[in-house]
């Protein structure tokens, strides 16, 4: 059962708009920030995704990375027992070798990916779903990337998202955009009209 649900900011920094929304302006940047998400049940600690202890190409603020955003809260990087992998991309993977006693979940298509950075890590693959706990499923979405996943997580009687990159802002979901940085458009828009119905229970990890 899950006890208690956390968002961790680790850093913040921009994304051009034509990122984000199709046909955003190619010169304007909008304010991001970067998360990841404890999950604590009796005996597990686990977050969903890595984050990153650099990201290249972007001007980062207040960063203080992933490790020390949780020793922020109380929780070590040791102490972590599950690590939820939404997709392979830098932001979301690349702190993976700090939770070394962790054992990883990444869909499979998604792992050819990302296998550089989970090396000599526990690692569980699956393909199209996949149940962590009787309250925590993984999904395969393939919407942003070709094996991104979203996770379910059953809390205190609601059900929350926790969406990875399917979109990066609220306002997606607000407004029924899907993203503009899609590896399958189709699986991009089902996500905005399946779950911008339950906008205030979806996570993102670039937005509140």
């Amino acid at each position: 059962m899950i006890k208690n649900i956390l968002r961790i900011k680790y850093a913040n920094s921009f994304l051009p708009e034509n990122a984000i929304f199709p046909n955003g302006a190619e010169g304007k940047k909008r304010y991001i920030d970067f998360f990841i998400y404890l999950i604590e049940t009796e005996n597990r600690k686990i977050l969903i995704d890595a984050g990153c202890r650099t990201m290249p190409g972007f001007d980062m603020k207040n960063f203080i990375g992933p490790v020390k955003a949780l020793a922020s809260i109380g929780a070590s990087a040791q102490s972590i027992t599950d690590v939820i992998i939404t997709h392979a991309h830098h932001d979301h993977i690349e702190a993976a070798e700090c939770f070394k006693n962790a054992v990883f979940y990444i869909q499979a298509q998604e792992y050819e990916y990302g296998r550089d950075y989970l090396k000599g890590l526990k690692t569980v693959l699956f393909e199209e779903k996949y149940d962590l706990t009787q309250d925590i499923k993984i999904i395969k979405l393939g919407g942003h990337s070709i094996g991104s996943s979203i996770v379910e997580a059953r809390f205190e009687n609601q059900t929350y998202i926790f969406a990875g990159d399917e979109c990066y802002l609220k306002e997606c979901l607000e407004r029924s955009i899907p993203t503009a940085s899609s590896y399958c458009p189709e699986k991009s828009l089902y996500f905005i009209k399946k779950y911008s119905k339950m906008c205030n229970r979806v996570y993102l990890s670039h937005s509140i």
